[in-house]
């Protein structure tokens, strides 16, 4: 499912915000996020366009105060389904911003980031957490550094300074989906194990 980093089932929309990893090989966080734009209305092309610096901000009132920002993540995950890969997992997506996970400060430098389309406060589709939990099985597979135990949310690694992906995401349910592999066992969500 995954070929030279690239998701063989995502479109990809290539991104120009990203940057080499200190360490290809050490790539063991996966950061769930959230993302709308304008916040709250789902659909269209405005995230793409976030991701790939052409974010017209004339566009909403919103977009004047973030079309200029240099970031990116390597999925995002639409409300319908819809996959699109931004960055390869072997590069560093700039997702995360200021962050600290068990320590260790500059989570973009160590992780992957999925966006989904989505708000902290509407709940996500039952297709989202489907391809979430298949790029998540995708993935661990791949990157064995990387295992269910350290898996977080934004806000677990931003706090006080990010909410997403918010309370509506059904944590139990989406590592329920999880649960053949290995270890899984025991695990819940909770900022302080950060999965």
């Amino acid at each position: 499912m995954i070929t030279e980093h690239w998701l063989d089932t995502a479109t990809r929309v290539p991104s120009p915000n990203y940057s080499e990893r200190p360490d290809p090989a050490g790539i063991s966080l996966l950061v769930i996020h959230n993302i709308s734009l304008p916040p709250g209305v789902f659909g269209g092309p405005h995230i793409n366009e976030l991701f790939c610096n052409r974010l017209d901000g004339s566009a909403h009132p919103y977009f004047a105060g973030i079309c200029d920002l240099r970031v990116s993540a390597h999925v995002l995950i639409q409300r319908d389904g819809t996959v699109v890969q931004f960055v390869p997992f072997d590069k560093k997506a700039w997702h995360a911003g200021k962050s600290c996970f068990e320590g260790r400060e500059e989570c973009n430098d160590f992780s992957i980031g999925i966006e989904l389309e989505g708000t902290d406060d509407v709940p996500f589709t039952p297709i989202q957490y489907e391809h979430l939990a298949s790029i998540t099985k995708a993935l661990l597979l791949s990157y064995p550094a990387l295992n269910t135990q350290r898996i977080t949310g934004h806000a677990d690694i931003a706090p006080g300074r990010k909410t997403d992906p918010g309370p509506c995401f059904d944590w139990a349910f989406y590592l329920s989906a999880l649960k053949d592999v290995p270890s899984t066992k025991g695990l819940q969500h909770t900022p302080e194990n950060g999965g």
